[in-house]
């Protein structure tokens, strides 16, 4: 697991340690440069020195120094005509001619640094070797970044406190949702957050906001579905009672019928329940971004075949008035093909006998509809959003329904990215009419 801590201490004790390092190497280099300028005033101070000294005409060498002596330099001494007077130390290797003034000469040894001079019927030079002031240097580097050293520990120490000190904010966001309950779904406050966390809680906040709407949603869906259930399943219990309670055959057969039928109307309430509970309208859009596209015609077809035999009794001519087989949507085509069976069967049963319902698909201007025309009572337009509320049925309604149909519509063509709208009819009733985003494809889900 990535650690956002660690990362921190180790990116910052790495910089801490390279900026030491890039220290000691730049006080290393302005010490030898410091270095280089006293000991070149040295070297010409010292030649300068010797101007006055009598050396002889023959060249004597002294003895060989001591081996603690710890005299750098090297001192040389000619006539103006290249004869030797003078050489302060005959073990080490230096050319017998210089040119005049400071320079750097390689030998065996190494490096040195030298300064000559003219002066009188003299040449007098002077050498000191590079490794004695690179060791200054060194020396010095050492001594400033030494301190540094030894204060590592503690600078690690105040780095773990100092990111601690301002990852704290995080740590009481994640304390803070940790102990969270799922019925305490207030926003997270955001004094003392940092900019740079505020992003993150408001995120958090949005989603404890979606998160209490969904709960409080699901809560509604219970307490209606539990008092919708209520009254089938009393009902149920009332015929069961008269069943046991008929005396003749006639009266056991009255009461079995009823019996089924309200069998029947309690399998659809929970059945449409089943339906509503899985459509999650926070998904809203997911199913027709994701999914194969449909064919509404053929969508529609099978919708109407289904109610065939209801019209049929009903004496209601049902049928597809307008097909455009190029009218194609993305979606799941078993809850596109509920959405039209609703639409269809709520035409149907509210639809006098002998009346009619038309079902058209059309397409244009990047939209699909699927709409279904009824000869029926059609809605009033004052009760034209509240029918898609969950449970709600018209006062004046006689047919027996829970108040689901349209609440389904409605939450499947949402889930689609589709709208739902509702209008009079040119046959008279009610015109319902659901809009689609067309289908950049034409891939085809069969049935």
């Amino acid at each position: 697991m990535i650690s956002i801590r660690r990362r921190l201490l180790g990116v910052l004790f790495t910089a801490v340690v390279l900026a030491m390092f890039a220290g000691a190497a730049g006080t290393y280099r302005l010490a030898l440069r410091g270095i280089d300028q006293v000991f070149d005033y040295h070297l010409e101070q010292l030649a300068l020195s010797l101007r006055d000294q009598a050396f002889a005409s023959t060249y004597n060498p002294p003895l060989p120094p001591s081996a603690d002596d710890e005299f750098d330099f090297v001192i040389q001494v000619w006539t103006r005509d290249g004869d030797r007077l003078y050489f302060s130390n005959p073990q080490v290797l230096l050319p017998n001619r210089a040119q005049l003034g400071f320079a750097t000469l390689e030998t065996a040894e190494g490096k040195w640094r030298v300064f000559t001079i003219a002066l009188r019927d003299q040449v007098i030079q002077v050498a000191q070797p590079l490794s004695a002031r690179q060791k200054l240097a060194t020396s010095a580097a050492l001594h400033t970044v030494l301190p540094f050293i030894f204060l590592l520990p503690l600078l690690g120490g105040l780095i773990w406190w100092l990111v601690g000190r301002e990852l704290a904010p995080l740590y009481r966001i994640a304390h803070s949702v940790g102990k969270r309950t799922p019925n305490s779904l207030e926003p997270l406050r955001l004094d003392g957050v940092p900019s740079e966390a505020q992003p993150l809680v408001e995120s958090i906040n949005h989603l404890l906001e979606r998160l209490a709407a969904a709960l409080a949603s699901q809560r509604a869906f219970v307490a209606d579905a539990a008092h919708e259930l209520r009254t089938p399943l009393t009902a149920l219990q009332l015929q069961m009672q008269l069943t046991e309670r008929a005396e003749t055959a006639e009266d056991r057969n009255a009461a079995i019928a009823e019996l089924k039928h309200g069998l029947q109307r309690a399998s659809r309430v929970v059945q449409q329940l089943l339906t509503l509970a899985r459509q999650d309208p926070a998904e809203a859009g997911v199913t027709a971004g994701s999914s194969p596209v449909v064919r509404l015609a053929e969508l529609a077809a099978l919708a109407a075949a289904d109610h065939a035999a209801l019209a049929e009794a009903k004496h209601i001519d049902l049928g597809v008035s307008a097909s455009d087989e190029s009218a194609v949507v993305r979606g799941n085509f078993e809850d596109l093909r509920t959405l039209a069976a609703n639409l269809i069967g709520n035409a149907v049963r509210y639809t006098p006998d002998g009346g009619r319902v038309d079902v058209a698909v059309r397409s244009g201007d990047g939209r699909c509809w699927i709409e279904v025309d009824d000869s029926g009572p059609g809605i009033p337009p004052e009760e034209r959003e509240r029918v898609f509320d969950r449970f709600y049925r018209r006062a004046d309604n006689g047919e027996p329904g829970s108040g689901l149909g349209l609440a389904i519509v409605k939450a499947i063509a949402t889930r689609h990215g589709a709208s739902v709208s509702l209008d009079t009819s040119a046959l008279g009733g009610l015109a319902a009419r659901v809009s689609f985003p067309a289908a950049s494809d034409a891939t085809t889900r069969r049935a």
